[in-house]
């Protein structure tokens, strides 16, 4: 399961990954952040949580990868994952090294609470 918001007033953008996560489903997460990335302007963040994720499979890595590009090539200035189980991280760490530009920013948080903190000491 997946889903994307996203939040033009915010210029933001937040997906979401539940459950068991299958390639066909990061196919189609893809196709909708390539559609919402139209609204957002350069310098938007995105923000990906992983709390209710139980698994991924690992040939959703091109995909996964492909959104990565996505979001950088649209000019994605800050990325914020919320990733409550280290175990979870899924190759994201290790996958950033290649697919965002080094002036992106990127943080791991271990709940949402903590992201919501996060999001707001960047407003102040």
């Amino acid at each position: 399961m997946f889903a994307v918001k996203l939040e033009r007033g915010a210029n933001a953008l937040t997906i979401r990954y539940g459950g068991r996560v299958t390639p066909d489903e990061t196919r189609l997460c893809a196709d909708e952040v390539r559609l919402a990335l139209t609204d957002l302007l350069p310098g938007f963040r995105l923000i990906v949580d992983l709390t209710g994720l139980e698994a991924m499979e690992i040939s959703c890595s091109p995909f996964i990868a492909q959104i990565m590009d996505l979001c950088d090539q649209a000019g994605v200035a800050e990325v914020l994952r919320i990733i409550p189980d280290a175990t979870r991280d899924i190759g994201l760490q290790i996958m950033s090294f290649f697919h965002y530009r080094s002036d992106v920013s990127i943080r791991t948080c271990a709940s949402a609470r903590e992201a919501e903190e996060l999001l707001a000491q960047a407003a102040v």
